[in-house]
Formats: structure tokens, sequence, C-alpha cells
């Protein structure tokens, strides 16, 4: 679609990123318009997962996280509207951060869904998406932390083993299907031009997905802006009494590379999505071996304009996780 287009001017936080000396050393691969959680960009081939291979290295921003895991980097940028850099994160056991909403500047990025988009690092580990956001950030100690814990029971049993290293008490946290077409509106008022006089230069496994987005009703996004006001006040309801939530940040391992992205596109952003809805910053990081000998990832969670917080207590678990 955009083969022969160049930008005219640097996104905001990349221009931020050279400015604070950090140098540009290439492009990667992601999944087409950024709107699938497996990479498999049917332009320009599939993600491969360089820790894992035959499994998916996860997306949409999959490419950033195989450069980190190849060591062609020593950190990079990402998107998250549903998942989307901390999903890639899981599958190639390092770590992405998705900051609180608005917090790194998005302008220069083409947009999926606006409201829910969000710009962050991806690295090696939690101190690489410290040393990308050049933030100033000391471990937390756990121990003065109130974790709350969701969606144990709905992991697979090692993810959920790995998960319950973590202190935490358990938190009824609401998921967020129900906000959905509010998204899918969005990427529909996106594509609402380029989409019909070009649609045979999107790629056949998201072509699908856009006119599903196209065709969505007012009804349907009616009710589903109503359902993001409910979430946002169930959610704060749900964390009350607690300093951050702990999650699996995917039910289970990496999927095998091969896997076909509507099948597993609920599933694998069922726990990264809600905090899109919210704008919540939401970090994800390794927790050890699961099913397969692939890494389970579990996800850390603040409120909004907590990221320093979020990001304390994930190297304070990353270290509690290899002593």
């Amino acid at each position: 679609m955009f083969a022969e287009h160049v930008p005219a001017e640097t996104a905001g936080w990349v221009r931020e990123l050279e400015q604070a000396g950090w140098v540009n050393v290439g492009k990667t691969n992601l999944h087409e318009f950024a709107y699938g959680v497996t990479s498999q960009n049917l332009h320009y081939g599939v993600v491969p997962n360089p820790a894992f291979p035959g499994r998916t290295a996860g997306g949409s921003s999959g490419g950033s996280a195989a450069a980190i895991v190849l060591g062609l980097a020593d950190g990079a940028t990402g998107t998250d509207t549903g998942g989307s850099i901390r999903i890639p994160a899981a599958c190639c056991g390092i770590a992405g951060f998705k900051p609180t909403y608005g917090r790194v500047p998005i302008d220069g990025v083409f947009p999926l869904a606006p409201t829910f988009d969000h710009a962050g690092p991806i690295a090696r580990d939690v101190t690489g998406c410290i040393d990308l956001l050049g933030w100033q950030v000391a471990p937390a100690s756990l121990g003065d932390l109130a974790l709350g814990g969701a969606w144990a029971d709905r992991a697979e049993p090692l993810v959920r083993e790995r998960l319950l290293q973590v202190a935490a008490r358990p938190v009824d946290f609401p998921t967020a299907e129900d906000v959905v077409p509010a998204f899918m509106r969005e990427v529909a008022d996106v594509h609402r031009e380029l989409y019909p006089e070009n649609a045979d230069l999107y790629g056949e496994n998201v072509r699908g997905k856009f006119e599903r987005c196209l065709a969505l009703s007012d009804g349907e996004y009616d009710a589903a802006r109503r359902a993001r006001e409910e979430h946002r006040e169930r959610a704060l309801e749900a964390l009350e009494g607690f300093d951050l939530l702990v999650t699996p940040t995917l039910a289970f391992v990496a999927p095998p590379v091969d896997v076909v992205e509507p099948e597993v596109r609920g599933a694998m952003t069922l726990f990264t999505f809600p905090f899109n809805a919210l704008g919540w910053p939401a970090l994800a990081l390794p927790a050890g071996p699961a099913e397969h000998g692939c890494p389970a990832s579990i996800q850390v969670v603040g409120r909004p304009g907590a990221d320093e917080l979020v990001l304390a207590a994930g190297l304070a678990i990353e270290a509690a996780l290899k002593a």
C-alpha cells in the first residue's frame, strides 16, 4: 500500500531518541498496518522467532522483538493498540512496556485505532526499556507493594505456576471484550477512504478484518463506547486497595509460527487489550520456562501515570525471579 511512500518527517519519539544519542540502525518487519498478533506479513514475509524457532514472534511489532533477540539493536520501538509490544516480548522471552496513553508521543506514527494506540520500548530486559525511555527509575521493594493478581486460573498450568511465584492476592479484574467494537470503528475510520479503492493491495490475512470493521453498525459502536466507560469504572474498583496488578501477558506460550492468526487473535489479546481500553501502563517481562520449554510472561500493570512504579516493580520482580 505504501511501498513508494517516503515520510516527510521523523516520528516524534524517534526524533527524541536521536536527540538523546540513540542511533537508528534500521526498520523492522511487522504485521501489516500493525493489525495482527503474529507478524505474518504476506508482502514482506513472516517474522521469525530467533529465540524459539518454529514459534511465532508475536505481533504486531514482531520484528522489533526479533531484532533484540538477535542482538541487532540495544533497544527497539514498538506500537501497542491491543498488545502489539507486550505480545512479541512475551513470545520472544524479552521485555516490552506500554506506557500510560500519551506519555510517549505517537505523532508521525500511522494510526491503527487512535485512542487505543501507544508507543513504547522493547528490550532484552526491564533496564533496557527504561534506558530507551530515559527515565529515572530505581527498583522497588516488593515487600512494600500490595500486588493484586488476576486471571491466573485462566492460564495454562506452567504459565499459572510462574505467575504465582510473584506474591499476589486474587483480584476480580475485568477483561474488555465488549470494548472491541469501539476499537474496530476507529480502525474503520482510518481506512474508510483508503480501503475501497485499494482493497487488492491489502494482504489476504488482514483484508477480512478491515471489511468487518467497515461493516460495523453505529449501534454496535455506541454499545462499545458505553462498555469502555463501564470498564474504566470496574477496573478502578477492582484495583482498590492494591498498588499494582500482576497478570499473565498471555495465557499460554508462543503458538506455532504457522498458526492461523484470526483463530488465535482473541485469545492472544485477552489479557493485553483491557489496558489499551484503559490507557494504563503495562509491562511484560519473562518469568521462566513454561509449556514446551518456551517462556511464560507476566504483566505488571498500574493506574494511569504510575509508569515509574510499574517499571520499578518490574526491576524487582525480574531480580527476584533470577535469584
